[in-house]
C-alpha cells in the first residue's frame, strides 16, 4: 500500500499542485492508515473496505486522537480512496459513509494594538539578525502574506520604491502592497544587513538565516517565539496568529467583512467571520457607553 500512498501524493503535486506541508500531512495520515490495515493482514489498496475503515475511525478515536485529528485523517482517507476508485482499485463509495467527529471551531488568538506594537519593538538594531527579524515582523503584519510565502521571498520579488511585493504560489502570482514602515524596515535590512549575513552572492533568498541560506518556516518560528518571551506576551503566538491579527485589525477599524476575505483567500465567508468576535467587547463598550439605558 505503501507504493500506492507515494503515487498518490506524487498526484497531487503533479495535478493539484498542492503544498509541500499538504503533502507531508497526507502521506503522515496516510500511513498511520497503512499500519493499522497491515496489522489484519491488508497491505494493497484493493482490499481496503468501508468496514477496515470504519474500524479505523473507531481505533482513533479510542486512542485518545482530538476531533480535529480524526477529521483530517478522515479527509486524507477519502482522498486517498477516491484517487484509488479513479484508478479502479477499490469501490468509488467505499470512504463515502466515513462519519467525522463535529470539530468546534477554535476562536483564533489575535494581539491586540498594544501587544503587537510591544512584539515589534523587540528587535534592536545592533546585530545584521535584528534588523532582519524587524523587516520580517513588519512585512508579515503589513500584509496578508503565510508564513512560508514570506520566506519563500525572492531578493527580485520585492519593489521597495513602489511599495510592493511579488507572492508567488502554486495557483497564481499575486501583487501584495505594504505601508511606509514595513518599506523603511526593508529598506534598512536590504541596504546594511543582509549582505552581512550572506556566505554566497549568488543567493536569491530575500530573508537569510545565519548560515547565509534562506531562512526556514521553522527558523521564523523560533525567531516568533522568542521575542513573544522578551515581550513579556502570554497569548500563544505563532507565524499564523499575525496573520489572523492582520484580519481582527481590519475589521475592528471599519473593512467590510467580504473584502476581509477576498484578502485572505478564503473560499467560505464562515472561515472569515472567526475573526468577529474581536470586535464583540468593542461594540458592548460603544453600547454601555451611548445607549441612555444600558
Amino acid at each position: 500500500m505503501e507504493e500506492q500512498i507515494k503515487a498518490f501524493i506524487a498526484y497531487l503535486h503533479e495535478t493539484k499542485k498542492t503544498s509541500g506541508n499538504t503533502e507531508l500531512s497526507y502521506q503522515r495520515d496516510l500511513y498511520k492508515l497503512a499500519a493499522f490495515l497491515r496489522e489484519r493482514s491488508v497491505t494493497e489498496g484493493k482490499d481496503i473496505t468501508a468496514v477496515s475503515l470504519h474500524e479505523y475511525v473507531l481505533f482513533l478515536e479510542k486512542s485518545g486522537f482530538k476531533a480535529a485529528t480524526i477529521s483530517r485523517n478522515i479527509a486524507s482517507v477519502r482522498a486517498f480512496c477516491h484517487y484509488l476508485a479513479g484508478q479502479e482499485i477499490v469501490n468509488a463509495a467505499v470512504a463515502d459513509h466515513l462519519k467525522a467527529p463535529k470539530v468546534e471551531k477554535k476562536r483564533q488568538d489575535v494581539l491586540d494594538q498594544k501587544e503587537l506594537e510591544r512584539l515589534l519593538a523587540q528587535p534592536g538594531k545592533d546585530k545584521p539578525i535584528h534588523v532582519r527579524d524587524r523587516a520580517m515582523l513588519e512585512l508579515l503584519c503589513a500584509t496578508r502574506l503565510r508564513v512560508s510565502e514570506l520566506t519563500g521571498l525572492k531578493v527580485q520579488d520585492v519593489n521597495l520604491e513602489m511599495g510592493y511585493l511579488i507572492c508567488h504560489d502554486k495557483k497564481a502570482d499575486r501583487v501584495e502592497y505594504f505601508g511606509e514602515r514595513a518599506r523603511r524596515a526593508l529598506e534598512e535590512y536590504m541596504e546594511n544587513a543582509r549582505e552581512r549575513l550572506l556566505k554566497e552572492e549568488k543567493e536569491q533568498a530575500l530573508f537569510v538565516n545565519c548560515s547565509g541560506t534562506g531562512m526556514s518556516r521553522q527558523g521564523f518560528w523560533k525567531i516568533i517565539k522568542y521575542y513573544q518571551e522578551k515581550a513579556g506576551i502570554e497569548k500563544d503566538i505563532t507565524p499564523h496568529t499575525l496573520r489572523h491579527s492582520f484580519a481582527a485589525h481590519l475589521l475592528e477599524n471599519g473593512a467590510d467583512l467580504r473584502a476581509i476575505q477576498e484578502m485572505l483567500g478564503h473560499a467560505d465567508i464562515s472561515s472569515t467571520q472567526i475573526y468577529t468576535h474581536v470586535i464583540q467587547k468593542q461594540l458592548k463598550d460603544i453600547y454601555n457607553k451611548a445607549h441612555p439605558r444600558a
